[in-house]
């Protein structure tokens, strides 16, 4: 099942919207076949293991990092494969979260004399799509928060200087950060002062899908007419509050922005609910200033956030990392929990999970 999950991990960049499976096949306590889901649209993981092993599957044990799906997707379902093949024994380590598989190929396979063993590894299998898993369990995609600061926790010089606090090798890490993403999200503030491109710049890590969506949060359409982010390639998605009356959609819109309008209350939720269900998001990563950043995690819609500590001092007048009101004691803390700590160039990178009123 390790080698499973291995396997898996290198759909990391290509799979969107599905999740990373990887398969390994294995008769007489030898590894006969093993295989991937590499991309959306492709053969996935099981049918190609089937596919190399041939023959030789009829009475093999299969390892799968997630349920074999039971639907008719662009493919033919999976579980349906494997019993066609003759396969003995199928040991998953979880049950697929898309209600139109969920059970059904576990179930399908006991019905027709397939062993099934399920759980194993589970939680390794559950990080590596965390964010299929928030799609379909929550419907809301997995929101991880990259951040930047000094050491004395200041975003920006006093003159609100941002670029750049952290050093060239973190700014290369943030690219795999983007690549595995299905979305990168900013804020209007953001967007309009650093004019970020919000896209992967390197070729390698888009062999298989193209750039990310582009989102930009604003309440009111504030995106600038030359924005750089209008000029790249892949869709740049506006999510607003204001009306379709506004007088820069029509220019936007002839940019090649896409705009969608939300009502203003809940306006977050309402914001994530649509990444998941309209635009099949499993991961965003969040690229904004304090104002937003803090925004999302106080409506508790971060779930990691991802920060690169540079080695200087930017003094009490610089902005702080994070606009976060109504923590004025102590016990109003938000606590996290460290998931890694590990040196980036001169910086420290630290991914942190935050957690749920239910942990703490």
């Amino acid at each position: 099942m390790a080698r499973a999950l291995q396997l898996a991990a290198r759909g990391l960049h290509g799979t969107t919207p599905n999740p990373r499976v990887g398969c390994v096949l294995v008769k007489g306590g030898q590894v006969i076949a093993e295989a991937w889901h590499a991309y959306a649209g492709g053969p996935h993981a099981e049918r190609q293991a089937l596919e190399q092993a041939g023959a030789d599957a009829r009475g093999a044990v299969c390892y799968l990092s997630l349920e074999p799906c039971a639907h008719h997707g662009r493919t033919p379902p999976c579980a349906g494969a494997l019993l066609k093949a003759g396969v003995r024994e199928v040991i998953v380590a979880m049950q697929d979260p898309d209600p139109r598989t969920s059970g059904r190929g576990l179930e399908l396979l006991r019905q027709h004399g397939v062993k099934v063993q399920n759980g194993l590894m589970a939680e390794q299998a559950a990080e590596l799509n965390a964010g299929f898993i928030s799609r379909h369990r929550h419907h809301r995609p997995r929101l991880s928060c990259k951040l930047a600061t000094s050491m004395d926790g200041r975003s920006t010089a006093p003159d609100g200087g941002s670029q750049w606090i952290s050093s060239p090798q973190a700014r290369r890490d943030v690219q795999k950060l983007r690549a595995r993403s299905c979305a990168i999200l900013t804020g209007a503030g953001t967007a309009k002062i650093d004019r970020p491109r919000l896209t992967v710049r390197d070729p390698e890590l888009l062999t298989l899908r193209g750039q990310p969506l582009r989102v930009v949060l604003e309440r009111r359409i504030r995106l600038p007419l030359d924005s750089p982010m209008l000029r790249e390639q892949g869709r740049t998605l506006i999510i607003t509050a204001s009306g379709p009356e506004h007088p820069n959609t029509t220019a936007l819109t002839a940019r090649g922005a896409q705009i969608i309008t939300l009502q203003k209350r809940n306006f977050l939720h309402r914001a994530m609910h649509h990444l998941a269900g309209k635009e099949h998001i499993n991961e965003v990563l969040v690229e904004a200033g304090p104002t937003l950043s803090g925004a999302l995690i106080r409506a508790g819609l971060v779930d990691q956030i991802i920060l690169y500590l540079a080695p200087r001092l930017l003094g009490h007048r610089g902005n702080p990392l994070l606009r976060l009101p109504g923590i004025d004691q102590l016990r109003d803390a938000i606590h996290l929990d460290i998931l890694d700590l590990r040196q980036v160039g001169p910086d420290l990178r630290l991914t942190a999970r935050i957690r749920t009123k239910e942990q703490e």
